[in-house]
């Protein structure tokens, strides 16, 4: 009994794990070979070389649609936006990815017989020369290359956020609301003169406990947390007095519509007095904070030159 179960354990393996091979994968192949001939064709802008490498009945489709009715373009069209792309963006490039090479798939079905699939891993890189808009981004592509040796398929796989960034940038568009007067600023005018009076736990109670600081200074740029800018405060003063600080010209509250952020961000010159040599030192510091919805500031941004603390 013992010796039939495991042998129907082992059958029952066996149907699981077997693999049946379904075809070749090439590294080189002719159709490799007409399919990044005719990508350099396209980045080049050359419409009549690029109908040159498709069949008549090409068609191109967007992987990442949702559109159901969605037709893809035909051989002239698809020839034809080479241009467009050529004409639309500086440095325009695509290359294969760092790393990667395409593979050639010829499959054993029937079906599959008179043609070969060749997929690609490349990046598109160039500068929307209207907008300015930089596109850097990775696109996987599936083709499919008739006997012929002639392109008859592209299905493409990318990220369509930079085309609709290009798009929205053709017109003006307004992102939120400037204030001069915000009650955020109020908070940030009552921290700064508390610094001056020397009132820290008055200063410190308007930052939510979690709040992150970087400061310019730092060759990282790493944030740290609230504790650990008290430190850095301690040290500060253990070797400076802050004799005052003076608002330059006036803060900004800055209310953005995308990503419903809000930030202040304001200009002012502390007066250090060094306790080694009496020495009198202005540091112009520019602050940018950020806010949460109960008004305490959750992250402090400092630009300001080090050095002339030296």
């Amino acid at each position: 009994m013992k010796t039939t179960i495991l042998s129907v354990m082992m059958l029952i393996a066996c149907i699981t794990y077997s693999q049946k091979k379904n075809g070749t994968i090439y590294r080189e192949h002719p159709a490799i070979t007409t399919v990044e001939a005719m990508t350099q064709a396209f980045v080049s802008g050359d419409t009549d070389k690029v109908a040159g490498y498709l069949a008549d009945d090409f068609m191109a489709y967007n992987g990442t649609s949702i559109n159901p009715n969605d037709k893809g373009q035909d051989k002239a069209a698809f020839s034809n936006s080479a241009k467009g792309w050529k004409n639309n963006l500086d440095y325009f490039s695509i290359s294969r990815s760092p790393g990667a090479y395409p593979d050639a798939l010829e499959y054993k079905d029937d079906n599959q017989k008179d043609v070969i699939w060749v997929q690609t891993w490349e990046d598109i890189k160039g500068v929307q020369n209207k907008t300015g808009v930089k596109v850097n981004q990775p696109i996987h592509r599936l083709f499919i290359v008739n006997k012929n040796n002639k392109i008859q398929t592209i299905i493409t796989y990318g990220n369509d956020n930079i085309g609709s960034e290009i798009r929205e940038s053709y017109s003006d568009r307004k992102n939120g609301t400037i204030y001069n007067h915000h009650e955020n600023i109020n908070t940030v005018r009552k921290m700064i003169y508390a610094i001056e009076f020397k009132d820290w736990d008055k200063a410190y109670s308007f930052y939510d406990k979690d709040a992150q600081f970087i400061d310019s200074s730092s060759p990282t740029l790493k944030s740290i947390s609230l504790d650990e800018q008290k430190a850095m405060d301690k040290q500060i003063l253990e070797k400076y007095d802050v004799a005052s600080i003076d608002m330059v010209g006036y803060p900004d509250y800055l209310e953005y519509e995308m990503g419903n952020q809000g930030l202040v961000q304001s200009w002012w010159n502390i007066n250090f007095i060094r306790k080694s040599d009496k020495k009198a030192i202005v540091l112009p510091i520019f602050y940018i904070m950020d806010f949460n919805d109960e008004g305490k500031i959750t992250s402090e941004t400092a630009y300001y030159n080090a050095k002339l603390m030296d």
